[in-house]
């Protein structure tokens, strides 16, 4: 049985520890901690992983963010995979850093990566993983906050909350969504 995760983020080096990143810095955790390595491939750096009889398809869009939808739906439909098998994984301002969030459905919330998704597959009923970013930035300088670096106490977190993530998306993938909620949102 195969899974799709995908961390959103940009792909240039220049994103690569900002806030809005947080999909990309899940998966590259997940990759260490895991000795597997993500290659170049159609629209996304993809790599693949080997979990109790599951087969976990990672890809980190090369597409930017608000253009996110093509590259989910290429590999949907590459690999195979429906819908109730994708896991999207990332930043939400209007969580507190660190908190993590997972549904099964909803809204964009303003997100440009969950809105393309929404666009392209035609339907809010796919998994996500918001990551809290915290909204700690001044009326109109929100495009800045999720652009710029983690602050030194968030990158003191950062290893717990990045393990909580990886240990989310192997329940996902054996337990399923309803269970995985139950044990790991509001943690």
């Amino acid at each position: 049985m195969k899974y799709l995760i995908v961390g959103l983020g940009n792909a240039e080096a220049k994103y690569d520890n900002t806030r809005h990143n947080i999909g990309f810095k899940i998966l590259d955790a997940f990759a260490e901690a895991s000795s597997i390595s993500f290659s170049p491939d159609r629209l996304a750096f993809r790599a693949e992983y080997r979990f109790k009889g599951r087969i976990l398809v990672f890809i980190k869009p090369t597409t930017f963010m608000n253009l996110s939808g093509k590259a989910v739906a290429y590999w949907m439909q590459k690999e195979k995979i429906p819908l109730e098998r994708v896991l999207v994984l990332t930043d939400d301002l209007a969580l507190p850093f660190g908190s993590i969030r997972l549904r099964g459905k909803g809204s964009d919330g303003g997100h440009n990566g969950l809105k393309d998704i929404q666009a392209v597959v035609n339907t809010t009923k796919y998994a996500r993983v918001r990551f809290g970013i915290g909204d700690e930035f001044q009326k109109g300088r929100q495009i800045n906050y999720v652009l710029s670096e983690w602050g030194a106490e968030e990158l003191e977190r950062m290893d717990e909350r990045l393990e909580m993530c990886i240990e989310l998306i192997k329940s996902f993938v054996t337990i399923g969504l309803d269970r995985t909620m139950s044990a790991f949102n509001n943690k």
